[in-house]
């Protein structure tokens, strides 16, 4: 029922004019609205997904295949296809891959419920039915199909990493990025007060470099900044280097702007220069005489101080950015100062501020001069140094390798992988559907429909990969069921880790071919998907209000 309310009675206070859609249309409209935006994931799904090509209204260009990147740069109007947006940028963040299964599962979820609400089953029941089957769905993942990682080594999380990057442009060079992926997530393990072992994917600093072939990257064990001393008269590497981190200027102090100051002797007007000039210089005497060799500092350094840290023997570098100043100074243990005041008012330079590391040094990469620090004190750091032909190419290698980064970071934390290439999805539909058939209440609908949702996964993998969609995953389903109904010990248990080899358009078992996803990323995205498919079952009405009309105003001003 669509009507449009006028405030025709006074105490109608709510409606100031605006729309109102409730019931089955507003349903529809939101299933539409996810399946708009789901369709334009699908094709991108998978390792033979193809790429989209974005380009935003200045006219930038962004070539991607990663769910996330492209539904942040649509413009999505329809409150319903947000939900789905925030969706995969969630999913990012937590786990950094799988963003586009996400999206798509939430849609077909979203779409079947509906088809149950049409035939007269609540939305509650359709809830509570979903519910129920994501929670045996996590419990058989985690306690049927997934693997622990030190039964099966390195080697495990190399896989993990080429499972990431199939569906990416590094596809090609997998055998050289995921050891490269692994070798950097490895070479920041920090353990934290609990006794964890965390490996943060931000201590990966990844930089970019033109020219040369993608094969031609390579790792820097410690942390590469993209600028170069700041004169040439400088050393351009330094031992057992002290670290000040800054964020002040180091220029010459000016008078403020509006302060008046009247003088009747002009050598007055010297001394306040010469005092102008002074102070600056006394800031980085104190700063050096803690024994500073590395003055690393985010805004400008003059002439003036210039001189001084050459004279010391000391490096320094301006206009560094500030997250990767923040970085250095918790790899390095040291302190971003921001100004040297102290409680008492005076200037002080701490030599508790400072940071270690083994040696800081410039060196030239391709046409542009980086600064490693090697050799961090506190918290180990790497830095990838990626080549390539264009910044597209670049832009998209990033966010592969950040992907795959944040997906051996999982594995690594979480400590278990489960299969890929669908076989995950089909094990828990068939596992669902006879899950569905011992409940003797309407749930049981839901969960047939859940198990069947399971199933756009592999359809839409092999559809990708310009195979018959219907044979394979019929194949697929055949060879689970024959894995779930075989008693324990029964070598037809082994059919459990079967999932779909897309090149050669067959079943092959995954686990020994080596594509594995870490479990964790899976369960997120099958409660993230139900979450957001519920969230959107639960609307029945939609209310706009009416934007407000502006009276138009006399250009004349008459």
């Amino acid at each position: 029922m669509a009507a449009s309310m006028y405030q025709r009675d006074p105490r109608a206070g709510l409606f100031l004019g605006g729309s109102r859609t409730s019931g089955a249309e507003i349903r529809d409209q939101n299933v539409m609205a996810c399946q708009t935006v789901s369709n334009i994931l699908k094709s991108s799904l998978g390792p033979v997904g193809l790429d989209k090509m974005l380009v935003d209204n200045v006219g930038d260009v962004t070539i991607t295949n990663d769910g996330a990147t492209i539904l942040s740069l649509l413009e999505v109007t329809h409150p319903a296809a947000r939900i789905l947006v925030s969706l995969a940028t969630q999913q990012d963040k937590e786990v950094g891959d799988g963003t586009t299964s996400v999206v798509l599962l939430a849609s077909e979820l979203l779409r079947r419920a509906n088809e149950l609400v049409r035939n007269k089953i609540h939305p509650t029941t359709v809830i509570t039915g979903y519910r129920l089957a994501c929670k045996e769905a996590c419990r058989f993942m985690a306690e049927q199909l997934s693997t622990k990682v030190d039964k099966l080594g390195r080697d495990c999380l190399v896989n993990v990493a080429k499972t990431s990057m199939s569906s990416k442009i590094l596809a090609a060079d997998d055998d050289f990025f995921a050891p490269l992926a692994v070798d950097a997530m490895l070479a920041v393990k920090t353990v934290n007060p609990r006794g964890e072992k965390k490996y943060p994917v931000k201590a990966v600093n990844v930089l970019k470099a033109h020219g040369k072939s993608a094969r031609e990257s390579f790792m820097v064990k410690g942390y590469a900044l993209n600028c170069t001393v700041a004169s040439q008269a400088m050393k351009l590497r330094i031992q057992n280097a002290k670290i000040a981190c800054l964020d002040i200027n180091l220029a010459k102090q000016r008078m403020h702007l509006g302060v008046h100051i009247t003088i009747d002797d002009p050598e007055q007007l010297e001394a306040i220069r010469a005092r102008e000039s002074e102070i600056t210089l006394e800031r980085v005497r104190k700063i050096l005489a803690t024994g500073a060799n590395v003055i690393l500092t985010t805004k400008g350094i003059d002439d003036l101080c210039l001189k001084e840290f050459v004279e010391a023997g000391a490096m320094a570098v301006r206009r560094c950015r500030k997250e990767d100043l923040r970085r250095i100074a918790r790899a390095t243990g040291a302190t971003l100062v921001s100004s040297l005041a102290n409680l008492e008012g005076d200037e002080t330079f701490e030599a508790a501020n400072l940071g270690f590391a083994d040696e800081v040094v410039q060196e030239r990469i391709s046409d542009d001069e980086l600064i490693l620090v090697k050799g961090t004190k506190v918290v180990s750091s790497s830095s990838i140094i990626l080549r390539g032909a264009n910044d597209y190419m670049l832009d998209e290698m990033e966010r592969a390798l950040h992907d795959a980064l944040s997906i051996v970071k999982r594995t690594l934390e979480s400590g278990s992988v489960v299969p890929g290439g669908g076989a995950v999805e089909t094990a828990l539909s068939i596992y669902l559907e006879n899950f569905a058939t011992t409940l003797g209440s309407r749930e049981q609908l839901a969960i047939g429909e859940f198990a069947s949702a399971l199933l756009t996964i592999p359809k839409t993998l092999a559809i990708n990969a310009a195979k018959d969609s219907t044979d394979l995953v019929a194949k697929l389903r055949a060879y689970h069921n024959a894995a779930q109904v075989a008693p324990l010990n029964d070598p037809k248990r082994g059919l459990m880790f079967y999932g779909l080899d897309l090149l050669n358009g067959e079943v092959v078992d995954n686990r020994s071919a080596g594509v594995l996803e870490p479990t964790i990323s899976k369960i997120k995205s099958l409660k993230s998907a139900l979450e957001a498919a519920t969230s959107l079952l639960r609307i029945d009405d939609s209310i706009q209000v009416a934007p407000e009309q502006k009276e138009e105003q006399d250009p004349h001003g008459h």
